[in-house]
């Protein structure tokens, strides 16, 4: 099988890694990449919000299968021309994934399939977003209807604040604080049968102790101790196939990763927010624990046969994912700075590192190029032991001004 995965961060890194170790993969190509990336795909130059460029490139290298990885592909119609071109997509139309790119449409969605989620108001000016916090008073929550790449929501106890989030935004969905730990739960579909991966748990805040201001993601880790029991067929059963079948009914059927952001209130599991493509940096450590050959799932998924596959095997241990952030992140990340100690981290097989924000420099060193560097992660027995390995692998690698949180799965290994 040629496979063709679109992006260049970590996740597509974490992607590509599993696709490279599956047998029935003989090519590997990812468009743009990054120098990580690099080391297991060949890559191609590509504008990847063109979609008919990445549907060219699709066709000159006879790719079997197109795996699309960041949202804003996805929202802007890659997968389409795609699709009608008969080559195998594994991401939703852009239709379909307005469940993303519009807070507003999640939220009719939901309402239309019946899943539980925080209650809120789409406001399109001052009053209305005015009216809309006092309606539910502090903590507030303030979230851009669009895409803004992970920092689009503000939750703050300063009503100004949330005003100010608020008169920033074309629309904005304005909802009640929602308690309760954050859980991130991953389901493969064909727009019919939904498939749901283990879950994980990501860190927004930028520094220690959930402080700080929000971020891509600073590190994730799974399994759960903490999560009741009988988690994932809940939401499968509440949130997920409902989601699936309400957009097949609305003849916008979604195929491809449905993430669902959730929090476990004490009024029971409500839905933060859906993605419609694997979370980053939780793909690190669910991919990190799968077991099944990647590229059949992804494949059985475009094609509409997930039915026909045999349960999903895990490895039974832990995984934990560190992300090094460059100077700055996330207001203003330094880039352009050689990263040394790449090749030391994994020398003892116990970590594995994966490009985020990388480029090849002149001389073929490795370069910082965003805000969020590298993930470096490890599997082990246990948490403690996981969360060891990817903090032993991190300690030897430097670049100017790299910043990591050291609290990555911390509680939840004692």
């Amino acid at each position: 099988m040629k496979v063709l995965v679109i992006g260049g961060g970590a996740r597509e890194h974490a992607l590509c890694r599993s696709l490279s170790q599956d047998p029935a993969v003989t090519e590997l190509h990812c468009a743009p990449g990054n120098a990580g990336i690099a080391r297991v795909a060949t890559l191609h130059p590509v504008d990847q919000l063109d979609g008919a460029a990445v549907t060219a490139l699709a066709q000159e290298l006879g790719a079997d299968l197109v795996v699309v990885g960041p949202e804003a592909p996805l929202v802007a119609g890659v997968a389409d021309p795609l699709r009608a071109a008969g080559i195998p997509v594994f991401g939703p139309s852009a239709a379909a994934a307005q469940l993303e790119g519009s807070k507003a449409f999640a939220k009719d969605v939901m309402a239309g399939a019946g899943v539980p989620t925080a209650r809120s108001y789409v406001c399109t000016d001052e009053q209305e977003a005015a009216e809309a916090l006092d309606a539910f008073g502090a903590p507030y929550v303030v979230k851009d209807d669009g895409l803004a790449a992970g920092k689009g929501v503000v939750v703050t106890e300063d009503r100004a604040a949330a005003l100010e989030h608020a008169k920033g935004c074309d629309r904005v969905v304005i909802e009640e604080y929602l308690d309760g730990p954050e859980v991130s739960l991953f389901a493969i579909t064909d727009g019919t049968t939904v498939l749901p991966l283990v879950p994980a748990q990501d860190f927004k805040r930028a520094l220690d102790g959930d402080q700080g201001p929000n971020t891509g993601g600073m590190g994730a880790y799974t399994p759960l101790p903490w999560a009741p029991e009988g988690l994932v067929e809940e939401v499968l059963e509440t949130v997920l196939q409902p989601t699936v079948d309400e957009l097949r009914r609305r003849g916008t059927p979604f195929s491809g990763l449905l993430y669902a952001g959730l929090a476990l209130t004490s009024r029971g599991t409500r839905v933060v927010e859906f993605n419609a493509r694997f979370g980053d940096p939780e793909t690190q450590v669910v991919l990190a624990r799968l077991r099944t050959p990647l590229a059949g799932v992804l494949l059985a998924a475009a094609n509409g046969t997930l039915a026909e596959l045999e349960a999903l095997r895990w490895d039974e241990g832990a995984a934990v994912t560190v992300v090094m952030a460059s100077e700055g992140y996330p207001a203003n990340p330094r880039t352009g700075d050689p990263i040394e100690g790449l090749d030391e981290a994994e020398a003892d097989g116990t970590a594995f590192v994966l490009h985020a924000g990388t480029r090849t420099g002149a001389d073929g060193e490795v370069l910082t190029a965003g805000g969020r560097v590298l993930s470096v992660t490890a599997t082990g027995q246990d948490l403690a032991e996981a969360r060891a390995k990817a903090y032993a692998g991190l300690s030897k690698i430097s670049f100017k001004g790299a910043q990591h949180r050291t609290d990555i799965a911390a509680k939840a290994a004692q």
